[in-house]
C-alpha cells in the first residue's frame, strides 16, 4: 500500500539533480495499548494544557518557541525551517561514495524509500544501476523535521533507500564497558573447545531470509488477550458516582436506597409522611430533655454551694483558734 511521502526534495550529487518523495520503510505491527486508571478503569491520555490556565490547548493554536532568555521566546513558524537553509531541508546531498561493507551495522539507524518524481525517473535510474553495478552507497547531508543526519543512499532491489545513519558520537564505544579479556588464551579456552564450537557454528549454518522471521511474542499475547475476553475477564469503566453533600445527619434512608440499587420500596412513602412528624418529635423531647436536666443540676449546685461555705466557715474559726493560742516553751 503506498504512503504519503513524509519529505519532498532532490537528490544531488555533483551536478545530478533528482526530485524525490521520502517515504518510510517501516511498518510497525505492534498492540496498541490503553493506559487506564486502575482505580475505575478510566482512560488515562496524554492532554495538551496551558500550564498557566490548565485549559485545553487546539493543535492549530500550538506553535514552537526557541527560548533565547528566561521567559523570552522567538516563534519560528513551519516556513522559517526552510528559510534558514533551503537547500539543506530541501536535498539529500551526497557528499561521497563508499563500499558498503565499510558501515558497521550499529551505525544504521531508520530506512525510508526514496520515490523519483515526474521528470526524475531517468537520473533516478541512472544512480540505482551505477550504484548496484560498483557496490557502492552513497554518503549524504539531509534535514528532516528539524534535524541533520547522515544517512546512506542505497539500493533494494528496483528502489534506492535513505537509511539514516546514528552519529558516532551517539553510540557508546567499547572501552566504556567492563569486557572480558581480548584473547582466548587469556580466558584459558582450550583448542578443543573451540574447534567444537566451530562445529557448532558450521552445523548451524544457513542463508538469512527475513521473511521467515515474525513476532510470535506478539501472536501469543494476542491469543491470550482473547482468550481473556472469552472467559470473561475484563474490566469495564465504572459510571461516576455523584458524591453526597456533606452533612451533620447521616441519611440512613439514602445509603439503604443506594445498598438496594436505587430500587423504590414501600417503607420510602411511609418515611416521606413521617419524617415531618419525627422531627417535631424528636425536637420536642430535645427541649423536654434539656429543661429536666437542667432542673435536676440546679439544687445539687446550691446544696454543693451550702457545702462550700460551711467548710469555709469552719477553716476560719480553726485559723483564728491556732493563732490566739498560748505558745508553749522549751524546757
Amino acid at each position: 500500500m503506498a504512503t504519503r511521502a513524509i519529505w519532498e526534495g532532490t537528490i544531488s550529487f555533483g551536478l545530478v539533480q533528482i526530485p524525490v518523495g521520502l517515504h518510510t520503510a517501516e511498518s510497525r505491527d505492534d498492540l496498541d495499548f490503553d493506559l487506564l486508571d486502575r482505580r475505575d478503569m478510566a482512560p488515562v491520555g496524554y492532554q495538551r494544557y496551558n500550564r498557566t490556565t490548565n485549559e485545553p490547548v487546539d493543535w492549530d493554536n500550538i506553535v514552537k518557541g526557541y527560548e533565547y532568555e528566561e521567559g523570552e521566546y522567538v516563534i519560528v513558524e513551519k516556513e522559517d525551517f526552510k528559510r534558514a537553509n533551503v537547500k539543506a531541508t530541501q536535498t539529500v546531498d551526497i557528499v561521497h561514495f563508499t563500499d558498503a561493507s565499510a558501515i558497521e551495522p550499529m551505525y544504521f539507524e531508520k530506512p525510508y524509500y526514496l520515490v523519483p518524481g515526474k521528470k526524475g525517473q531517468k537520473a533516478y535510474v541512472l544512480l540505482r544501476e551505477v550504484l548496484k553495478k560498483t557496490g557502492k552507497v552513497g554518503i549524504a547531508r539531509v534535514v528532516i523535521r528539524t534535524r541533520e543526519s547522515v544517512a546512506a543512499v542505497m539500493v533494494r532491489d528496483n528502489a534506492l533507500i535513505l537509511e539514516l545513519l546514528r552519529y558516532d558520537h551517539e553510540l557508546h564505544k567499547p572501552t566504556d564497558f567492563d569486557l572480558p579479556a581480548s584473547s582466548a588464551r587469556q580466558m584459558q579456552i582450550s583448542p578443543a573447545e573451540m574447534k567444537m564450537a566451530e562445529r557448532l557454528v558450521s552445523d548451524m549454518e544457513a542463508p538469512f531470509k527475513p521473511e521467515e522471521f515474525k513476532d510470535t511474542y506478539r501472536d501469543d499475547l494476542l491469543k491470550f488477550i482473547k482468550h481473556k475476553v472469552k472467559e470473561g475477564d475484563t474490566e469495564t469503566p465504572e459510571e461516576p458516582v455523584p458524591e453526597p453533600e456533606p452533612s451533620n445527619v447521616v441519611d440512613i434512608m439514602a445509603l439503604l436506597k443506594r445498598s438496594l440499587g436505587g430500587k423504590k420500596t414501600a417503607a420510602d412513602d411511609d418515611a416521606a409522611n413521617d419524617a415531618p412528624a419525627r422531627r417535631g418529635k424528636k425536637t420536642a423531647a430535645k427541649k423536654a430533655g434539656k429543661k429536666t436536666a437542667a432542673n435536676k443540676t440546679a439544687p445539687k449546685k446550691t446544696a454543693a454551694k451550702k457545702k462550700a461555705t460551711k467548710k469555709t466557715a469552719a477553716n476560719k474559726k480553726t485559723a483564728r483558734k491556732a493563732t490566739h493560742a498560748p505558745t508553749r516553751k522549751a524546757s
